[in-house]
């Protein structure tokens, strides 16, 4: 026998139960707008070109625009064409950029736990570290927000054996860390269930542009073709999630912005057959649903 997370049990797509999102569509679509915030001179980060020496300023700078710029850009596009976010927050950028976090919250949208920095992975932790962190986090956003987060991405999807039981346990409802369906799970836990809502690796600008190079116009494209190929999917009854993953310092650059802005200009001219929302929104609609709807419940 392989090893085995345990986390959930396989299911069949064409043997899942079927539900409509609000409304009665089969697709709901939410944007995931990451603000992350990193340390000068060490730790991780995303590479516009291969770093040299710390502190590696090219890469450290360009990665900030997306805080001082790229992301109050975004903030007028999601104005422009009526896009709802979850944020996915540093713990931080509350520290940092304060006014970028209050501007999102103005908005209305959601705000979801995204770990202390980018330059970190909970991945390496020991899990009383790991613990730390979750709590650390947890309490500064609560603390700014009102409320506590109820979802949860981890700095590059990083993971330990034990992540989903700290999260569950710290109040989380759900997580975007696995990238296995098209639509939410609820995956078992030591203290219960956590929903897996789907976060895209394939519609995600960091793999899209900083990995494999598709320029601008290319990943506009992509998101473009996701949708519409899940519109024609859905067709089976079978709902959907699709997921748009967005960090402001590469969809924050100009030319990427005039394509992203005819690819959500696309998607919200559909509004008639799809439900935009956030993650949270998602989470509450599960929650509606009756148990043994969704797999694992």
């Amino acid at each position: 026998m392989l090893p085995t997370h345990d986390r959930y049990d396989y299911h069949a797509w064409p043997h899942r139960a079927a539900y409509a999102w609000p409304g009665g569509a089969r697709l709901a679509v939410y944007l995931g707008v990451n603000l992350e915030h990193f340390a000068f001179g060490e730790g991780l980060g995303a590479e516009l070109a291969p770093g040299g020496p710390q502190p590696d300023v090219l890469n450290f700078a360009w990665r900030d625009y997306g805080n001082r710029v790229g992301a109050w850009r975004l903030i007028e596009l999601l104005e422009e064409t009526g896009f709802p976010a979850t944020v996915l927050l540093n713990s931080a950028m509350y520290a940092y950029a304060p006014a970028l976090v209050a501007a999102h919250r103005a908005r209305g949208d959601e705000i979801a736990g995204h770990g202390r920095t980018n330059s970190e992975r909970q991945s390496v932790m020991a899990e009383c570290e790991e613990h730390a962190l979750i709590a650390d986090c947890t309490a500064v956003m609560a603390a700014n927000e009102g409320a506590a987060p109820r979802g949860w991405l981890s700095p590059w999807i990083a993971e330990s054996r034990v992540t989903p039981d700290l999260l569950a346990e710290a109040g989380y409802r759900y997580s975007l860390n696995w990238c296995a369906d098209d639509a939410p799970v609820w995956k078992r836990t030591r203290a219960g269930r956590l929903l897996a809502i789907p976060y895209p690796q394939e519609v995600n600008d960091i793999p899209s542009i900083v990995a494999r190079k598709d320029a601008a116009a290319q990943f506009a494209d992509m998101i473009v073709d996701d949708f519409e190929e899940r519109l024609h999917q859905t067709r089976d009854g079978l709902p959907q999630v699709m997921g748009i993953a967005l960090h402001p310092y590469l969809v924050g650059q100009p030319h990427r912005l005039r394509q992203l802005r005819r690819a959500l200009s696309h998607l919200s001219s559909r509004r008639d057959v799809v439900w935009i929302t956030t993650a949270g929104g998602i989470l509450d609609h599960v929650l509606s649903l009756p148990a043994g709807t969704v797999p694992g419940s």
